[in-house]
């Protein structure tokens, strides 16, 4: 029974308030998932599917996709062994100048892609700050090779995988590591068997988005490893190529990259559903 003077409330419901929600705020939101949903239903609408197969088994398709996958996993494989330390170090370490060091590994985020191959230019290229070294020590050239390629798609990259391996390592109990240190685990042996295994999903997740990014990489990519066939071609570029002569290639290409952004959101499906309900 209510107290006397007082009016009962009504109970809320799980997402907020009783009612229906003002045109306001209804209006702009629906805008905004149209403006998210519309290009998706103007590329299925607009897709070849009477020569998809056909098209798909073109050996110029098939070459392109082979080099984009071959080198969106190998840069996803620099990611997590470069990328792991150093999320421990955000993570775990205590550093100097820790967030400068978040700073730097968040520009690849906020750097137009562009910007960032000629970045890569000027530290990897013929004249670069280390490509210089490189060129005359070893005779090593990057720009415009298939490594340059997997070097741009890294860059783009690393910061997903990073990001995502810090938050797993902080959420992860670090008593279990103080635990193992009682034992008489050294520091490398106790991150190997029980600071890993801990943040495994969070690496798992990481690994997944840059795998994504560094598939989908156009700019850097190009700016600083060009457009060859079947050396530094990859599915973006190859799309924009076909933009200016055989528009169906181009949307074939689009719907493949499509499919693979889907099965990103699929397998990251619970891990999101997890994070939004704690």
């Amino acid at each position: 029974m209510s107290p006397p003077g007082r009016r009962r409330l009504r109970p809320r419901s799980a997402h907020g308030a009783t009612g229906a929600p003002p045109w306001q705020l209804v209006l702009p939101a629906l805008v905004a998932l149209s403006l998210l949903v519309l290009p998706v239903i103007g590329l299925l609408s607009r897709a070849p599917w009477s020569t998809l197969p056909e098209r798909l088994a073109d050996p110029a398709v098939l070459d392109t996709l082979r080099l984009s996958l071959l080198t969106a996993t190998t840069a996803t494989g620099c990611c997590l062994l470069l990328g792991t330390p150093l999320a421990w170090l955000l993570a775990r370490a205590d550093i100097p100048g820790r967030r400068v060091v978040r700073a730097l590994v968040l520009v690849p985020l906020v750097l137009p892609p562009v910007v960032g191959g000629v970045a890569l230019l000027t530290a990897f290229g013929r004249q670069g700050v280390v490509g210089q070294w490189l060129d005359s020590l070893f005779g090593v050239r990057l720009p415009f090779t298939t490594v340059g390629v997997v070097l741009a798609q890294t860059f783009v990259a690393l910061p997903f995988l990073v990001l995502a391996v810090e938050g797993a390592l902080r959420s992860a109990d670090s008593r279990y590591d103080d635990l193992a240190a009682t034992f008489g685990a050294s520091r490398w042996q106790t991150f190997l068997r029980v600071t890993l295994p801990l943040a495994l999903p969070g690496v798992a997740s990481g690994a997944v988005l840059a795998w994504a990014r560094a598939l989908g990489e156009f700019g850097a990519t190009i700016t600083f490893a060009g457009s060859y066939p079947g050396t530094t071609r990859t599915m973006p570029l190859a799309v924009y190529t076909a933009l200016n002569s055989d528009f169906d290639a181009a949307i074939l290409l689009s719907l493949v990259l499509l499919v693979v952004s889907v099965g990103v959101l699929v397998l990251l499906r619970e891990r999101w559903t997890t994070g939004v309900a704690a």
